[in-house]
């Protein structure tokens, strides 16, 4: 016959293994999960991608883990920005997206036109990622709705040489301001102008506070010493 203390206890110990059981039952983080950035920090890096006098009148995106972009606030000038972290040119080529990348930050912004052609691709692409597609039929998706067009020959830019991606792969820099590109050849592609030593110098000058403190939050963030 159980006395009272040995009721007590068995009472404890079912309890405690109960709780731990419901502890071990949590959800697991649904893979593809963003962390978001600090919203000021998110907002001072999406305006980043702009020209300083076209920042203040800019619309703002912010990304919400659980929905998507968001717009932080509307602009008047027709210029967009956002901070992507899955982009684009993830959904380039034949290669399968096995899995959502979680350390990439891709400040970007777009002018009216811009906007209209390619801030949608970049919108629905969080939005399935927060829904939890899965990175593989996200990718199949993009790339069903882009028909190939322009080119590097229609527009006589060229891709940076080889050389020329393994100086930038080992110092991180370019050594000299490339050609401009077209990235994403089709009707949402758009031509890239790389910077050079110089004004990469001044950018990292300009925004070496707000570089600091992504470096702390991940170390992948941090720029090559």
């Amino acid at each position: 016959m159980l006395t009272n203390r040995n009721t007590l206890a068995l009472a404890f110990c079912l309890l405690s293994s109960l709780t731990a059981g419901a502890q071990n039952q949590q959800p697991a983080k649904r893979a593809g999960t963003i962390e978001p950035l600090p919203r000021d920090l998110e907002i001072q890096l999406a305006l980043s991608s702009l020209p300083a006098h076209l920042r203040d009148h800019a619309t703002v995106y912010v990304l919400n883990p659980a929905k998507g972009f968001e717009v932080a606030r509307t602009g008047t000038n027709g210029f967009s920005a956002l901070v992507a972290r899955t982009g684009d040119d993830a959904m380039r080529g034949s290669w399968p997206l096995t899995r959502y990348p979680d350390d990439t930050l891709y400040p970007i912004a777009w002018d009216q036109a811009g906007a209209k052609a390619q801030l949608r691709v970049f919108l629905d692409i969080a939005e399935m990622q927060a829904r939890g597609t899965p990175p593989q039929e996200v990718k199949k998706t993009i790339q069903q709705r882009y028909e190939t067009n322009v080119s590097n020959e229609d527009v006589g830019g060229a891709f940076p040489a080889p050389e020329v991606m393994r100086y930038y792969s080992q110092h991180g820099r370019w050594p000299a301001s490339p050609s401009p590109f077209v990235i994403m050849p089709g009707p949402h592609g758009y031509h890239i102008q790389i910077l050079g030593v110089t004004e990469t110098a001044a950018i990292t000058k300009e925004y070496e506070e707000m570089l600091g403190r992504l470096c702390k939050i991940k170390e992948a963030w941090c720029l090559p010493k």
